[in-house]
C-alpha cells in the first residue's frame, strides 16, 4: 500500500512538472506591441526608437 502511494505521488509530481515546462515555451512566443515610432528589439527585450 505504501509503495502505491509513493509511486502515484511521484507520477503526479512528474506530470505537473512536465506541464509547467511545456507551458513556459509558449510564454516566449507572446506578441509584443510597441508604440508608434518604436520597434521591438529581441536582444534587449524592449521597444527601441526606430531610426530611418
Amino acid at each position: 500500500m505504501k509503495t502505491k502511494v509513493i509511486l502515484i505521488s511521484a507520477l503526479i509530481t512528474a506530470a505537473s512538472s512536465m506541464s509547467a515546462y511545456a507551458g513556459c515555451k509558449w510564454h516566449e512566443q507572446q506578441a509584443m506591441s510597441c508604440a508608434d515610432g518604436t520597434s521591438y528589439d529581441p536582444e534587449s527585450k524592449t521597444c527601441v526608437p526606430t531610426t530611418s
